[in-house]
């Protein structure tokens, strides 16, 4: 079974060491924002909620993790300081807005700034995934996310989200299993996809070293005790476990 591994930069990326190939990455675990960037100037109220962080999506990667005996790096600060998933350059790494939010503490950074944040929380993030990558013979990636039910005021009728780019043979067999054994509603590259730009991890990690792949999105409401994140994480290393075996199968 995993044990919890912290590494050098703790505060800032946690690891669930595993012992099967799989490797499991939580980019938005945390709603941690540093004393000195003064809360990023968020209200209380928004502090906790889903534009600082994928409330629900670490309790399911961690379950996952000792189901699945994979290894789990997941992000140990907010996605308004430094958006795990987002390369350096892009400006949404470190958002001036998040839906109707307004991160003032991010307004208007120069680029020794938002460097400064790419050295500290960025790049260690990368190296440490990068290394458990590296330490498998045949690494799975795969990304753990949770989404609003609703946003901008419109209701989401997607459930569950099985996320994509360029190399699409897990998604596949994932959502062929989940069409046979699951009622709820589940689509592929939604409620985001890769025009979104949310498939980062997925490109720098997984696809350009041919590893098979995928996203995981998770409405919140359906993850939101830890009863509820144990039968999610069931259900989905279920689906892995099996899809996995039909790629096995499939490339023999």
């Amino acid at each position: 079974m995993p044990q919890i591994a912290l590494s050098d930069t703790a505060e800032i990326v946690t690891t669930l060491a595993g012992g099967s190939e799989i490797v499991l990455v939580c980019e938005h675990a945390s709603a941690h924002i540093p004393p000195d960037l003064n809360d990023l100037g968020l209200a209380a109220v928004d502090r906790l909620s889903h534009a600082v962080w994928d409330p629900g999506a670490l309790a399911v990667a961690q379950h996952m993790a000792r189901m699945l005996d994979a290894t789990l790096v997941a992000s140990g600060i907010s996605r308004l300081v430094y958006d795990c998933n987002r390369p350096p350059h892009a400006p949404d790494a470190m958002p001036e807005q998040s839906e109707l939010i307004r991160v003032s503490g991010n307004l208007g950074l120069d680029a020794a700034a938002r460097k400064a944040r790419t050295d500290s929380y960025y790049t260690p993030f990368k190296t440490t995934l990068a290394a458990a990558i590296a330490g498998r013979s045949d690494p799975i990636i795969i990304t753990v996310h949770s989404f609003t039910p609703t946003y901008h005021g419109k209701p989401r009728a997607v459930e569950i989200g099985i996320l994509h780019d360029t190399d699409t043979r897990l998604a596949d067999a994932m959502l062929a299993i989940a069409a046979q054994f699951s009622p709820m509603a589940i689509q592929r590259n939604a409620p985001y996809g890769p025009e979104d730009g949310v498939t980062h991890t997925l490109r720098e990690h997984a696809i350009a070293g041919g590893h098979p792949n995928i996203m995981l999105e998770l409405r919140n409401d359906l993850i939101a005790d830890d009863s509820a994140q144990h039968a999610m994480a069931q259900m989905l290393s279920d689906w892995i476990t099996a899809a996995l075996k039909n790629l096995e199968r499939t490339t023999r």
